[in-house]
């Protein structure tokens, strides 16, 4: 059996969009790598359908969100329904346009959204090696060794560096490094369904009807009358494996007055909540739905896992061909894990109260979130906070090794705050460290950036970024170390800690 030596590449086991957000990544910045699944092609049919705003800044950064926008449909408000009744609408992103360049909810069917990635990414010279299946693997003093099925039937070893799982909820990395996955699975069974359809709720908005046994989502799609459905199927039906669009829940149907033209599609499914007890043993990673799943409140579980894949590709990049040291990888969990446990358990309380059927529930679903939900949605700072929450926007890694200093509520490890007048995210797309300072520019700081070979790019201060701070940024956008213009030595510590001046790819670029 050959062996495939590839000391220096990452495998990517799983052709998502977390795996294929991680490929581009490394493609962008020159890691070699490999990407492999084991379906033989691209899904034509799925569940997520939401695109958030942190999702759409990590596509600036890449050069891509220009090329996704256009196909998307931008949302901005919330219908709730409840028994035939527009009960109350819920406003986000008028009140977001200074918080994200992209300041709506952005649906945008994931089948698609993969293709998109695909082609990106074959553009850039590389291929999804399809059909091709990750049987074992172990790490060895060398890196990892692993044995691949082929589409042809052979088999194959190969050797690289490190290993990323993004191979979905039954993921083969998972099992192998022997992580638990604990958690549980609600009871109801979904279907989404794409439709074309007719009727008060086909508005071009985001509708939530929330009945007292029924629940149903409406998503707008592009294209005349084309909608997604994600609702529960009829009680009388205990197994999803024979079901059809005949068999969901009629009424709730009947009440919306929704009449379905056309079926695209339909398929059902169960909601699973569920973290890995790790997302990293040695050279191998869990990203993803490998990682972490959880209900479709919010429109969270895809954008969680393109967030695992940024935030592990230019750490992977950083150890693997720039110096960094090997335990600038231990961040990755610390960073990723704590945020996906706490999503579970709010998404988790969300979906139980949506779906469960005791009478207090039910009451509370019904009576209460649509007479209290819309009139706190009046209030500006209730929305722009909905908005952090949801668009990701708010994520931070305040207790990552990564992260130092603070200047007023800003500290190290949260997200750059965007300044729209400036707009100081266009610097990130060299997804790369970079220096910025608010306010005049220290002639020490200035001489560093030149001695260290980083890049510094002054803007004014702000209210949220006050004068002669210096921050210094991190190549996914968040803060690293953050501090005054008479910061001493710590920007230099830092720098010296994480090892962020690689001498050899100093002196390449100067000969």
């Amino acid at each position: 059996m050959p062996v495939q030596d590839g000391s220096q590449q990452v495998l990517i086991c799983g052709a998502g969009p977390t795996g294929l957000v991680l490929a581009i990544w490394l493609a962008k910045r020159r890691l070699p790598f490999r990407i492999i699944d084991k379906a033989p092609r691209a899904g034509t049919a799925s569940r997520a359908l939401v695109m958030q705003a942190r999702t759409l800044e990590f596509y600036r950064m890449l050069g891509i969100d220009q090329i996704i926008v256009p196909h998307t449909r931008k949302v901005d408000q919330l219908r709730l329904w409840v028994k035939q009744r527009q009960a109350g609408t819920v406003f986000f992103g008028r009140e977001a346009i200074d918080i994200s360049p992209f300041p709506y909810f952005y649906v945008y069917p994931q089948d698609e959204h993969e293709a998109l990635l695909e082609s990106v990414l074959g553009k850039l010279g590389i291929r999804v090696q399809r059909n091709t299946e990750l049987l074992d693997f172990e790490e060895t003093a060398e890196g990892i060794r692993a044995r691949l099925k082929l589409p042809s039937g052979g088999m194959e070893t190969v050797s690289c560096s490190h290993l990323a799982g993004c191979d979905g909820s039954r993921s083969k990395v998972r099992e192998t490094l022997g992580a638990d996955f604990p958690g549980g699975t609600y009871d109801p069974i979904y279907y989404v369904a794409d439709i074309i359809a007719s009727g008060p709720v086909v508005n071009n908005d985001l509708n939530l009807a929330l009945d007292d046994a029924d629940f149903l989502a409406v998503f707008p799609m592009r294209g005349e009358g084309r909608v997604r459905l994600v609702g529960t199927v009829a009680d009388n039906h205990p197994t999803q494996d024979t079901l059809q669009w005949d068999d969901v829940s009629q009424d709730i149907l009947g009440r919306l007055r929704i009449e379905a033209k056309t079926v695209n599609w339909f398929s059902t499914y169960r909601v699973h909540h569920r973290v890995a007890s790790f997302f990293r043993k040695g050279r191998a990673f869990l990203c993803g739905d490998a990682a972490h799943v959880h209900s479709p409140v919010g429109g969270q579980g895809m954008n969680t896992g393109i967030g695992d894949a940024i935030n592990l590709a230019w750490k992977l990049d950083a150890v693997c061909q720039r110096g960094a040291p090997a335990n600038l990888l231990e961040t990755y969990e610390q960073e990723r894990r704590p945020f996906a446990l706490s999503l579970v358990n709010t998404t988790d309380r969300v979906f139980t109260l949506i779906n469960r059927r005791s009478r207090l529930a039910t009451t509370i679903r019904t009576r209460l979130v649509p007479a209290i939900l819309p009139r706190l949605f009046r209030l500006a700072a209730i929305r722009r906070a909905a908005f952090r929450l949801v668009s990701q926007t708010r994520i931070h890694y305040r207790s990552s090794g990564l992260s130092t200093g603070a200047v007023g509520s800003l500290h190290g490890g949260d997200r750059l705050p965007w300044l729209e007048r400036q707009d100081n995210y266009a610097p990130l797309s060299s997804l790369d460290w970079q220096v910025h300072c608010y306010g005049p520019t220290p002639v020490v700081v200035a001489d560093w950036c030149g001695q260290s070979h980083i890049p510094l790019v002054a803007f004014a201060p702000s209210d949220r970024i006050p004068a002669s701070t210096v921050c210094l940024i991190r190549p996914d956008g968040h803060i690293g170390w953050i501090g005054r213009s008479d910061y001493g030595n710590g920007l230099n510590r830092y720098a010296a800690t994480w090892r962020l001046v690689n001498i050899k790819y100093l002196q390449d670029g100067e000969q």
